[in-house]
Formats: structure tokens, C-alpha cells, sequence
């Protein structure tokens, strides 16, 4: 009865279906035809299906070469499932069958999706899937008619939901570095994954203040974008702009490369806006400086929005923790951004957040360095830590960039990128409250004590 209850959760419920979504995806890749005489080993397909339905990018073989056109289709179904989130899928589907939800089921799917639970679930979850398929076939489209060469109509199609759902999978085995130059495509591609990265909460709030713009009506007072949104949408900007400026001095300034300054802007803001969510690459990024790296790693830690299909800790918590230290340099008793101060227990829940994941970077990149050369001296691995640091963030954080040590994993090496892939789309608050939910409240408190910090 017990283990009935726990399986019964809200919590555990996303876990267990996207555990079988995974196994389902690796079951028919493994069974696909391939376009290479050698099979697909259960673990590379394993791997390729977590990588695309947590819509990270990595990738152990090629896409575009070795998977016929129903592996890669597999592949697009993951990855669209994985975007919008097997919680939207199950809560929508129990909406259609049913017409109603508990109140559990509403807190749940609240929670995660919006940062405000009160909300019609129903027509919200419509309201996902409609405008999630909608741009992404205008997206489709408009790269298609860009090139349609490059970009037959699967292609286009396949491309626009691996940018949107922030997947950065690729049938090109360059990834999108032949297009590095174009503005248009690059165009396309970053509004997309802008798009998947804001959350969906701001994208409808967004999308609602626009229309009212567009119309002329007049915007009452306090009911323009909200204080979250608000937040939301100026860290993100924030992190696009610094982080590509940081990567044009980096790349084009501190390291000499014949290329015109107008390439190089694009380059760097393409590569800024990808590195937080996407996986996309217009460089190849076991050529760029360790400065580059190092800027990378600080985008894709910190990822995209709640309720998105980004990873990473969120711009929201990364804008509650400068708030908190802000405040304790200034001696204040409150975080606050803008009008509101921020409630102690989110500050808590920051900080956990932000140790937890970085505890978990730490414990994996420590294991990699064990499984993929902790039998050799220093001087023959030098500068393979930040390689694999560079490769435990990406996984964890849902991203998909890869210096190259992707393909050359050992078997030990893949189950630990697959458990890192797993943990991170799900989100370390869910497993934990999952591990909490088997556990009965304690009845009792302790006495409480000081202890001096610093």
C-alpha cells in the first residue's frame, strides 16, 4: 500500500514516465536501420535517447549520417517531447480524457510550469501546444525559404524543434558551423531558441502585452509585464549581451582570427544565446580559448528560465543569489529586485539549488576523470579536466556543446553523461522531493545552536 502511494505521487509520476519515454526511444533506435554497417549498441542508444528526450545534444554518433530518416524521426519525437515536457504531455492528455483535475495534479503541474499555481490548467496546457507547433512550423518555414538546399522540408522541420525545444541536435556534422555568416538563419535559429528558453508563462505574458500594444488598447496601471517576467526577460538579455561580448574579445581580440568584424559579432551572439540553452555551434569549440571555455561554462550553468525547455540553474535563481549577496555587502536584512523583497525560504532554495548542482558537476567530473584516464600521469591528460568539466555542465545543464570528448567516452563514462543528462532535465528539486516524498515527517524538533560562518 505504501509503495502504491509513493508510485501515486505527483512527484514521482514525471520520473517514472520519463524513464519509460527514454527506454520506449532507445528500443525503437536501437531497432532502426542504420545508414553504417555497424549496429547501434544498446548503451549509444540509450544515450541518444536520453540526450534527445532531456533535449541535451550530445551525441555519440552522428545524426545526420547514421540514423536513416526513422531514426532521426524517433529522434524528432524525443526531442519534442522532451521540450515541452512530459508533465505538459500527461496533464494534458489527463485533461482531454477526463475534463477535470485534482487539486494535486493543478499544485503540480503549477509548480513546475508557472511560478504562480492558481492558473486554468487546461486552457494553459492547449495554449502550450498550440503555440509551441505553431512556431515551430513558421520556424520550419522560414528556413526552409532561406535555403532549401541546405534545408529540405524534414530538415527545416527538424532543426526548428531541436532550436525550440533548445535540443541542439543537428543532421549536419558540423553542426551549424556552414552558417556561421548568414544572418538570417542565424536569425531564425536564435528567436527560436530565445523562445523555448524564456518559459512559457513569460512567452504567453509576453505574448499577451504585445497583442495589447499591437491594438492600441490602453495598458492599465500594474498590468503590464509582471515583476517575474520582468526579471526574466532583463537577466536574460543581460547574460546574452555580456556573454557575447566576453566571447568576441575572447575569441576575435585576445585571439587573433582572420575574420570580419561583422561575422565575429554574429558569431559571438549566436554562440552566447546557444550556450545557455541550445547546443547549437556556428564554432568549433574544441578550438576556442580557455578563456572561451570558461565563458561557456558560465552560461550553460546557468541556463535558461523555470518552465522552459532550458536547463541549468535558472536566470531566476542566478538573479535571487546577486540579490542576496548584494544585500549582505549593503548589511540588509532583505534581497530585493526592484519594488519587492524576496522571502527568506526562496533564498534558501537558491542557495541549495545552486550547491546541489554544483555538488553534482563536481561528483561527475571527479568519476570521468576516473573512468577516462585516471590510469595515466597528469602530463599525459593535460587539459583533459576542462574538457570533462566542460562536458559534465553541458550534460547536466541540458545543453549539448561538446570539445570532441563526447564520442571517445568509455562505456562508464556514457551511463555517468546518461545519469548527469537524466538528473538535469528533471531538476535536483524533483528527485529530492521525490527521495522526500518515501520519507514520513519527523515528529519532533531539536534545540537549535549558533555557529560562526567565515
Amino acid at each position: 500500500m505504501k509503495l502504491f502511494r509513493i508510485l501515486k505521487s505527483p512527484i514521482v509520476l514525471p520520473i517514472a514516465f520519463f524513464m519509460v519515454v527514454i527506454v520506449l526511444g532507445a528500443i525503437l533506435l536501437h531497432g532502426a536501420e542504420r545508414n553504417t554497417i555497424e549496429a547501434l549498441s544498446w548503451t549509444d542508444a540509450v544515450f541518444t535517447a536520453t540526450s534527445a528526450a532531456c533535449v541535451t545534444g550530445l551525441v555519440v554518433v552522428d545524426t545526420g549520417s547514421c540514423f536513416t530518416a526513422f531514426g532521426q524521426m524517433v529522434i524528432l519525437g524525443l526531442m519534442q517531447m522532451g521540450g515541452l515536457g512530459i508533465m505538459t504531455f500527461t496533464s494534458l492528455s489527463i485533461y482531454i480524457w477526463r475534463r477535470r483535475t485534482t487539486i494535486t495534479d493543478r499544485i503540480a503541474v503549477g509548480q513546475i510550469l508557472l511560478h504562480d499555481a492558481t492558473f486554468n490548467l487546461g486552457r494553459f496546457l492547449i495554449e502550450i501546444v498550440c503555440w509551441t507547433f505553431l512556431i515551430e512550423i513558421i520556424g520550419s518555414i522560414l528556413l526552409y525559404l532561406m535555403d532549401p538546399v541546405a534545408f529540405s522540408p524534414f530538415s527545416a522541420l527538424f532543426h526548428s524543434v531541436s532550436a525550440f525545444c533548445n535540443a541542439g541536435f543537428a543532421l549536419f556534422p558540423d553542426s551549424m558551423m556552414g552558417f556561421k555568416d548568414n544572418w538570417g538563419i542565424n536569425g531564425v535559429l536564435m528567436t527560436l531558441i530565445v523562445l523555448g528558453g524564456i518559459g512559457f508563462s513569460v512567452f504567453l505574458e509576453v505574448k499577451g502585452y504585445v497583442r495589447q500594444r499591437l491594438a492600441r488598447h490602453p495598458i492599465p496601471k500594474g498590468k503590464g509585464i509582471s515583476w517575474y517576467a520582468g526579471i526574466v526577460l532583463r537577466t536574460s538579455l543581460m547574460l546574452i549581451v555580456v556573454g557575447g561580448m566576453a566571447l568576441y574579445f575572447a575569441e576575435f581580440v585576445g585571439y587573433s582570427r582572420m575574420v570580419a568584424p561583422e561575422d565575429a559579432l554574429l558569431t559571438s551572439l549566436f554562440q552566447s544565446v546557444s550556450a545557455r540553452t541550445a547546443g547549437f555551434n556556428t564554432l568549433d569549440i574544441g578550438q576556442m580559448t580557455n578563456v572561451s571555455l570558461i565563458v561557456l561554462l558560465s552560461l550553460m550553468f546557468v541556463g535558461g528560465a523555470p518552465g522552459s525547455c532550458a536547463g541549468g540553474i535558472k536566470v531566476t535563481t542566478l538573479r535571487v543569489l546577486a540579490a542576496a549577496i548584494w544585500s549582505q555587502m549593503q548589511g540588509k536584512t532583505q534581497s530585493t529586485i526592484g519594488k519587492f523583497a524576496i522571502r527568506e525560504n526562496v533564498v534558501k532554495k537558491a542557495m541549495v539549488l545552486f550547491l546541489l548542482a554544483a555538488l553534482i558537476i563536481f561528483l561527475a567530473a571527479f568519476l570521468l576523470d576516473f573512468t577516462e584516464g585516471g590510469d595515466k600521469p597528469h602530463l599525459m591528460v593535460r587539459g583533459q579536466f576542462l574538457e570533462i568539466l566542460f562536458e559534465s555542465v553541458s550534460a547536466f545543464c541540458t545543453v549539448g556543446l561538446s570539445t570532441g570528448l563526447t564520442a571517445t567516452l568509455s562505456t562508464a563514462g556514457k551511463w555517468i553523461i546518461i545519469t548527469l543528462m537524466f538528473i538535469g532535465r528533471l531538476g535536483p528539486f524533483v528527485l529530492i522531493a521525490a527521495l522526500q516524498s518515501m520519507q514520513a515527517p519527523p515528529a519532533y524538533r531539536l534545540p537549535e545552536e549558533t555557529l560562526m560562518i567565515g
